[in-house]
């Protein structure tokens, strides 16, 4: 039996019975695309032209906040609302969101006077807002708001507003929020990062708040993953390397650190070493005739992905590297523990 291969034409789902949707081609989806993309593009260029002191002053109130940003919005707003909230907390404001619909039944209970809230609304009139507005009034609770407008009810009652420019929407009905969102999304970001600098947020503070994940493992330091003094493999420089070997195979490590009366690194005696040396009186010469001098280290406050690096590109690449506070070790890494931490 054969098998005919026929064309079929699918209609389209929104589309009247018998109705035959258009070709749509590739072209078309990009040009749309552009279009759009190069419309938030220039509605962000038009924000960051307007933006004035009162950005400073929104900027200044977070900064000095003895508790937290509670960010607020319904619907699109309010997922932008959310993220914002997470940018913040994630950055080193104190930070949280509160949904609206839910704040007139136990949730204002979350708003403290030590709090000040970032209530979202393009329109500036969404109901779901009123209890929280009326909250911070009530118990004068500063109030800033986001909006498109300054002749609505949240520019008039907040305390500040940052205004965005008029924008047309995205959407070919100038309805479905997209340049408005995109513009809330920018100003969050940027509030955030105006506070990040006015801290002083360091890559420490960010890997505290980011211990998880991929950002985690890019900021791991050294003295996360290394081993500390009590498996340090070392051996002194006149000892007999019947000694250092001993000391190396228990350790498993692969190399024994040479350390003077001192205490400080002056070699290391690997399992290359070793098979250069070989001989049969291997085991009677002294450390410091088969070690290797001057071993590359690395120091603790150093990235792990640093250390892997280092092993890695080396002329001849290696497994351990002692972690040393001037010249003295005080630590050993090795490429596995570099691993099984993630650092790639």
């Amino acid at each position: 039996m054969s098998t005919k291969s026929t064309n079929i034409t699918r209609l389209s789902p929104s589309a009247p019975q018998g109705q035959i949707r258009k070709p749509h081609s590739s072209d078309s989806f990009i040009a749309t695309a552009r279009r759009v993309l190069n419309q938030e593009a220039h509605a962000l260029g038009a924000l960051a032209d307007i933006l004035d002191g009162v950005f400073g002053e929104v900027a200044e109130l977070f900064f000095g906040l003895k508790g937290r940003v509670v960010v607020t919005g319904m619907g699109k707003s309010g997922h932008i609302a959310r993220k914002i909230a997470a940018t913040l907390a994630s950055t080193g404001t104190p930070a949280m969101f509160v949904h609206p619909g839910e704040a007139s039944h136990g949730d204002l209970g979350m708003i403290t006077p030590d709090d000040a809230v970032l209530a979202l609304s393009n329109s500036g009139e969404a109901a779901e807002l009123d209890a929280i507005l009326v909250y911070t009034r009530r118990f004068f609770i500063p109030l800033v708001g986001i909006t498109g407008g300054t002749d609505n009810t949240l520019a008039r009652t907040a305390d500040l507003a940052l205004v965005l420019p008029r924008e047309p929407e995205a959407c070919p009905m100038g309805l479905a929020p997209t340049t408005s969102t995109t513009m809330m999304l920018g100003l969050g970001d940027a509030l955030a990062v105006a506070l990040m600098e006015r801290r002083g947020f360091s890559e420490e503070d960010y890997r505290t708040f980011h211990p998880g994940g991929q950002l985690g493992r890019v900021l791991l330091k050294v003295s996360d993953v290394m081993h500390g003094a009590g498996a340090l493999p070392l051996v002194a420089p006149d000892r007999p390397m019947a000694e250092a070997i001993i000391i190396m195979t228990e350790h498993g490590f692969g190399c024994a650190g040479v350390v003077d009366v001192a205490g400080r690194l002056v070699g290391i005696v690997t399992d290359g070493d070793l098979r250069r040396h070989m001989g049969p009186a291997l085991m009677e010469r002294p450390v410091d005739s088969v070690m290797t001098g001057a071993p590359k280290t690395i120091d603790p406050d150093a990235l792990a992905a640093e250390a892997l690096g280092v092993m890695n590109m080396s002329a001849k690449p290696f497994t351990a590297m002692f972690v040393v506070d001037g010249d003295r070790p005080i630590g050993i890494v090795s490429v596995h523990d570099l691993l099984r931490a993630g650092v790639m």
